[in-house]
């Protein structure tokens, strides 16, 4: 039997960009100059569009000053993370 992972939750994951920028007050220019990514791309990211490489979460998290952990942590919301008791 084939146990399948939950789904990542990718709507909290945008929701922390959004939330980790509105409490710095950055713009998206802002943001885009901290990380070298375009404008286009974060807002895209933010919109759920797409979901970004792992190389532009990379630069989110130096931008931030958050480990990658911190930043994909989120998108085990509302299931247990693995390595959980089970």
């Amino acid at each position: 039997m084939t146990i399948l992972p939950p789904e990542p939750n990718l709507d909290a994951l945008r929701l922390k960009l959004a939330r980790l920028r509105g409490e710095r007050g950055w713009s998206y220019d802002e943001l885009a100059k901290r990380t070298g990514l375009s404008r286009r791309t974060l807002i895209e990211i933010e919109q759920g569009r797409t979901i970004g490489t792992l190389a532009t979460w990379h630069a989110l998290g130096h931008a931030f000053d958050v480990p990658l952990g911190g930043l994909f942590a989120t998108l085990c919301e509302g299931h247990a993370p693995p390595g959980g008791a089970g």
